[in-house]
């Protein structure tokens, strides 16, 4: 898949010293992954936050078929620490809909700066 070149929006009212604004276009395939990455990470978030609480955290097979690893798999610590993970999932996938819902402007590129003489230098 080929990036996307932001564009800039010609505004008449705007004034022209001002800087241009620019608008990322996003076609369709890049919006459904990212809504897909959301849906997962949200999901994995989820249930990582509720599953080690729960009565079932005792029982799985990873606790039968792993002995050595029993003690900290039965540990609060342990479990405090992977919904903190889910968490920071869930977290991801809201800063990632906050973005997708956002895509319509968007930050100049950096490696673009205003020609010398429109910038604006304080002295001391």
């Amino acid at each position: 898949m080929r990036p996307v070149e932001p564009k800039i929006i010609e505004q008449p009212d705007r004034d022209p010293e001002a800087a241009p604004v620019y608008i990322r276009q996003h076609n369709w395939v890049h919006k459904l992954g990212i809504f897909l990455f959301i849906i997962v990470c949200f999901e994995v978030g989820a249930f990582l936050t509720v599953f080690p609480w729960t009565p079932q955290w005792d029982s799985n097979s990873v606790a039968t078929f792993l002995p050595w690893l029993r003690d900290l798999w039965s540990s609060s610590y342990f479990r405090g620490a992977l919904s903190g993970v889910g968490l920071l999932n869930i977290y991801i996938s809201l800063g990632e809909v906050s973005r997708l819902r956002g895509t319509g402007r968007s930050r100049p590129p950096t490696d673009r700066l205003p020609p010398a003489d429109k910038l604006k230098v304080s002295t001391l």
